[in-house]
């Protein structure tokens, strides 16, 4: 054989055993990639949230190339395809609280020649079935005591998800007593955008709140994600609230939409925003009012209190404003409700509206300053609700003919003037104050006014059992003789000094008994 034929037949064998070599690189590459994936994944999630990781299953399917291309390129330019299910990631050392996150399935596409890169970029990643739970802060493991910042942990894991789509989620905030129902939020679609290492992702969201039901749909920024405490990520964004049926909660009913922004971290968040309930009623009366808010309100997401700053409503055309909370303390059963109501110029044919089943009976201005209760007991709303306030009433009239008329008559009985007709349609007054506890309302100083007469009132009345006990005293200018025509008249003159006390030229001790229907008045003794 010449020195070229050797030549030859040697390039030949080394060409042959180089591609039997990248042939059997090849095979190995195969067989290596899954358990490499595997291992990355978990290192990457164990890592990013400090978490113990486990993974039922993961499946990898290979770009068909050749093992020369495969050694040339190392798959650059091509898209390997991840599946994976039964993802469950843990708090560390914490096998007694449910997970941190479960994933049923997820899914991925990957330019295995980016796997060799420091930074790993995964374009899409889909998601379906995620739960995210929150336990009480105070439940969740003691972490490090030095968090670590998110791009330090982007520097770790060297993993960049660039999107990733979430479908059929839900987020579980646990309650401290484990024998109550946890607060679900069901997620149906989640996108997350990143816009690089370490920086907030994008998102936007559709979900159903859970009380009062209604959808919401949510745009802003989520993150970076914290890994030694999950519930102080940072999370803000607008909302739109549609459809929310008030009717799960006793004793009121209508239909809410709400439009804002909100800011804060998981655990707790500040939102600012409006809501209107154009067809708002209480079911016990069922008359519809129109009502929109204007408010910023605190909701802490460790126990769900909620603290409302100033909220500006208007109820009809009547505006008022609210501040106070509704929190839970340790062993409630349910909630409280602390509330301070100011309504400096309302109107009373909204408020009766709302309150009442039939038609308003009266028309005026209203001036309330309230504190409302509702404490942790079991039972009705009504059954429960404490007020303790003041009120007052200006240019009352009464819509109810019969009743105005009364009070026509005694305004002119008060100006000692019974058959003047010019006096009519008489504009009233009324203050007091009152407290609410147990169905009865108490009153003290309770005054009504109309010209010529003056009537002081303190007393009760009964809601469950609609009964009225009042005492006071009838204060007319008019001397008692001068009330009466003909020999009534003439007949009370001798007595007009016994009945003119205390600055009135006729001075009564009233009382008031019977219900609101049917009051029955009288002379005390």
């Amino acid at each position: 054989m010449t020195r070229r034929k050797k030549w030859l037949a040697g390039i030949g064998l080394a060409a042959g055993v180089a591609l039997i070599g990248l042939t059997i690189a090849g095979i190995v590459l195969n067989r290596r990639f899954q358990p490499y994936l595997r291992q990355q994944a978990i290192l990457y999630l164990r890592e990013r949230f400090h978490s113990d990781v486990e993974l039922s299953g993961l499946h990898v399917s290979l770009p068909r190339l050749s093992p020369l291309r495969w050694a040339l390129t190392r798959g650059r330019g091509t898209q390997l395809w991840v599946d994976g299910y039964g993802l469950v990631l843990r708090h560390k050392g914490r096998a007694d609280l449910p997970p941190m996150f479960a994933i049923r399935k997820f899914s991925f596409a990957v330019d295995p020649g980016s796997l060799f890169e420091k930074t790993k970029v995964v374009p899409v990643v889909e998601v379906e079935g995620l739960e995210l739970n929150l336990p009480p802060k105070d439940e969740r493991p003691a972490l490090s005591a030095n968090p670590s910042s998110a791009a330090e942990e982007e520097g770790k894991t060297g993993v960049l998800l660039q999107e990733v789509r979430i479908r059929d989620a839900e987020f579980v905030m646990l309650p401290r007593d484990r024998a109550k129902k946890p607060l679900r939020f069901a997620i149906h679609q989640l996108n997350l955008h990143s816009a690089g290492t370490g920086v907030p992702m994008k998102y936007d969201a559709r979900l159903t709140n859970p009380t009062p039901p209604g959808e919401i749909q949510s745009k802003g920024i989520f993150g970076p994600w914290n890994s030694d405490e999950p519930g102080d990520t940072p999370l803000s964004g607008d909302y739109r609230f549609d459809h929310a049926d008030l009717g799960v909660f006793h004793g009121v009913a209508g239909i809410l939409s709400s439009t804002g922004r909100f800011e804060g971290e998981l655990d707790t968040i500040t939102a600012r925003g409006e809501a209107t309930v154009p067809d708002f009623r209480l079911k016990r009366s069922g008359n519809r009012v129109p009502l929109k808010a204007q408010f910023e309100v605190q909701v802490d997401g460790t126990n769900g209190d909620t603290r409302l700053k100033p909220v500006t409503a208007t109820l009809g055309a009547t505006h008022f404003t609210t501040s106070g909370a509704v929190f839970k303390r340790e062993g409630d059963e349910h909630r409280q409700i602390h509330l301070d109501v100011n309504m400096p110029n309302g109107r009373m044919r909204d408020v009766l509206l709302l309150a009442m089943k039939d038609s308003p009976f009266m028309e005026g201005t209203l001036r309330l300053k309230t504190s409302l209760v509702i404490p942790p007991l079991t039972g009705k709303v009504v059954q429960k609700i404490r007020l303790n306030g003041d009120f007052q009433i200006t240019d009352g009239h009464f819509l109810r003919s019969t009743i105005q008329d009364q009070i026509d008559a005694l305004s002119r009985r008060g100006q000692g003037q019974p058959k003047n007709q010019e006096i009519d349609e008489v504009v009233s007054t009324m203050r007091g104050q009152f407290n609410l506890e147990d169905e009865v309302i108490s009153f003290e100083h309770l005054t009504f006014g109309v010209s010529g007469a003056d009537v002081s009132l303190n007393g009760s009345y009964s809601l469950a059992q609609d009964s009225l006990d009042f005492h006071g005293a009838l204060k007319l200018q008019a001397k008692v003789s001068q009330t009466m025509t003909g020999w009534k008249h003439w007949l009370l003159k001798p007595v007009d000094p016994f009945f003119a006390k205390n600055g009135a030229g006729t001075y009564l001790k009233i009382k008031v008994a019977g219900n609101a229907k049917a009051p029955k008045f009288g002379l005390d003794r």
